[in-house]
């Protein structure tokens, strides 16, 4: 398995999280004002600063508006911009703990268990959400989680191993549980097109709900992370170093692995499966401000939930008053840019 080599910590710098904290209000912003009833930016950024405390403006927007900017627009621009967070950080997690920068939070199976999931759930007719609870989500959840647990007994056992066994584990598992997942397509063809809206992803909300339901597992995971990445850094030197330092480099790696993991489940619980976040957005900023964790990781967290706040908004305006499966544009994004990863690895190596 190729490593990248890993040069002296970078931190993290003052201008650098400022650019993502304007990229993050920026795309708020964009994602708020635009859509099939075009609003003002300007009073829409008076309207959202209205909203902060001890903050007093009259943006100007009639009840009308205040509407589609506080239940429409609002809630998916936030769900865009934490499941992009989230992706974006787990990415940048897996990266870390592999020392590979081509490896994305899908690796352990997390993509395929959540589509399995989600594919049962429908085919099964629990598709339909039932008082409070949406069937859907929670088994892609469910579904996402138990294919990582899957790929850790697989390629563990009962005691640590190295990195490369857990990804053939990965791959393992992945391919057995895709399998299941097109039996059960070919099965049920009439849900095929209910199967594949899903699996090409989509923010649709209605309402602050999927936030609520997402919010938590965010905020926990990103913390977790935000806090591994001295140890991750330590760890780049190797494992026999970083024991001799003090760490235990099998049990970072686990709750890494564990606090991603579960980032990326919750994220696809509620969006589907939106490929190339976590492999394009770390990767750019690791070439932009170097390979320390102590800065790919928060700004990666930054960059991705801007990434994929716009991303939305091209996905619901470039065909309006259709709409393109977000999956869709962040793969014209990231695929071509994956090719140039490549080919630039091909001719450096």
């Amino acid at each position: 398995m190729t490593t990248v080599s890993m040069a002296a910590p970078s931190r993290l710098r003052a201008g650098w999280l400022a650019a993502g904290l304007v990229a993050v209000a920026g795309a708020a912003l964009v994602g708020v004002a635009v859509g099939p009833v075009g609003l003002p930016p300007g009073r829409v950024a008076l309207e959202l600063l209205d909203r902060l405390p001890l903050v007093d403006v009259d943006s100007g927007l009639t009840p009308r508006e205040q509407a589609i900017v506080w239940e429409l627009r609002a809630p998916r621009v936030v769900l865009g911009l934490l499941v992009g967070a989230m992706l974006s950080v787990s990415g940048a997690a897996y990266q870390g703990v592999f020392r590979n920068p081509l490896v994305d939070p899908y690796l352990l199976g997390v993509a395929a268990g959540a589509g399995l999931g989600a594919t049962v759930a429908i085919v099964t007719g629990l598709g339909d959400a039932y008082g409070f609870v949406d069937p859907l989500p929670l088994a892609a959840f469910v579904g996402g989680l138990l294919a990582v647990a899957l790929t850790a007994l697989v390629g563990t056992g009962r005691r640590p191993s190295a990195p490369a066994t857990l990804v053939l584990a990965g791959v393992a598992v992945t391919s057995f549980l895709t399998a299941v997942q097109t039996y059960l397509q070919q099965r049920h063809a009439d849900n095929l097109r209910q199967v594949y809206s899903w699996i090409l992803g989509r923010l649709s909300t209605s309402g602050w709900g999927e936030v609520a339901v997402v919010l938590p597992y965010a905020v926990v995971t990103a913390a977790v992370l935000l806090f591994a990445v001295g140890a991750l850094d330590v760890m780049a030197v190797g494992d026999d170093e970083a024991a001799q330092l003090g760490l235990r480099p099998d049990r970072v790696r686990l709750l890494v692995l564990l606090a991603a993991s579960l980032a990326a489940s919750a994220a696809v619980a509620v969006s589907g499966l939106i490929g190339f976040v976590g492999l394009v957005v770390p990767h750019v900023v690791r070439l932009a401000v170097g390979t320390g964790n102590r800065a790919v990781m928060p700004l990666s967290l930054l960059f991705g939930a801007a990434f994929l706040a716009l991303a939305d908004v091209v996905a619901r305006t470039l065909e309006a008053p259709a709409e393109l499966p977000i999956g869709v544009v962040t793969a014209f994004v990231g695929a071509p840019f994956f090719v140039l990863l490549l080919r630039s690895r091909a001719v450096a190596g």
